[in-house]
């Protein structure tokens, strides 16, 4: 007989779930604690093992879509099993679904410009020197005897995914050059949604300003050199160069290697800007 999973409860504050990739298809047959999908909770992103034997149905979710915990996310059965009446039952059971998250969308100020050339998203560790990785591309690339830094990740956030390992392998390893961005004078920007961790850590964040004591710090920067650059370039310069022009200029140069720092937080979702 048909079975109804749905949507897990993977950590006590989670309300809904992102899922991430789907390792079946419609029509696989599937082992009870073989991995069947992965899926992003408001703490991580987790690996799913299939809880029943048989025939995969139905799929109540896409790649990278949002459902409410115990909305339907797949029904299993025996091949050709009639599962609609079943289907019909959870639905009336289930929360309302979440409003699917869109593709990033790019805003440009004129349409007549082109948009700038992009850094490709060569997975780099984070503040913690952790590579973003689901845990199937990791355990992949180590029976591959591959260097997961080598490879470049397409999923949020250049997060390192299974097809990701499998195309690298399959290239020989051969890893694409970083382009840096063109200079941009018209305004342009693109916006992404955020992942549900990224959702409770900005609202986690936005409650320790108001909830938590806070203690700024401040430092101390030499600026001998630039006093003395700023002095010979105002020799020759037909305008005059101040400290702010030099800061200014810093800061365009610093974003242009690390451009989602160049950010909008917009509540639901990442404004990056293009210039």
């Amino acid at each position: 007989m048909a079975e109804v999973i749905r949507m897990p409860k993977l950590s006590d504050t989670m309300e809904e779930g992102t899922l991430v990739e789907w390792h079946k298809k419609i029509g696989d047959k599937v082992s009870a604690g073989e991995l069947l999908a992965e899926i992003e909770s408001d703490k991580a992103t987790m690996e799913f093992e299939s809880p029943e034997d048989g025939t995969i149905l139905y799929f109540g979710v896409e790649a990278g879509e949002t459902i409410p915990v115990e909305a339907v996310l797949t029904i299993i059965g025996e091949k050709g099993e009639d599962y609609k009446a079943l289907l019909e039952a959870a639905k009336q059971e289930a929360p309302a679904p979440v409003a699917k998250e869109s593709a990033p969308v790019e805003v440009s100020a004129s349409a007549s410009v082109p948009p700038p050339a992009t850094v490709e998203s060569i997975p780099t560790p984070s503040g913690n020197g952790r590579i973003l990785a689901s845990p199937l591309a990791k355990r992949l690339a180590k029976e591959a005897g591959v260097d997961i830094s080598r490879i470049k990740g397409t999923g949020d956030e250049g997060r390192i995914v299974k097809k990701d390992v499998e195309q690298f392998v399959a290239s020989g390893g051969a890893v694409e050059a970083i382009a840096l961005p063109a200079i941009v004078g018209e305004e342009s920007f693109e916006e992404v949604n955020l992942s549900q961790m990224r959702k409770t850590i900005a609202r986690r964040l936005a409650e320790s300003k108001f909830n938590a004591p806070h203690f700024y710090l401040t430092m101390e920067i030499d600026m001998a050199n630039a006093i003395d650059a700023r002095q010979r370039m105002n020799e020759v310069s037909p305008v005059k160069i101040s400290f702010n022009d030099m800061i200014i200029k810093s800061a365009a140069a610093a974003l242009r290697n690390h451009p989602k720092v160049n950010a909008s937080f917009l509540g639901d979702r990442i404004r990056y800007d293009h210039h």
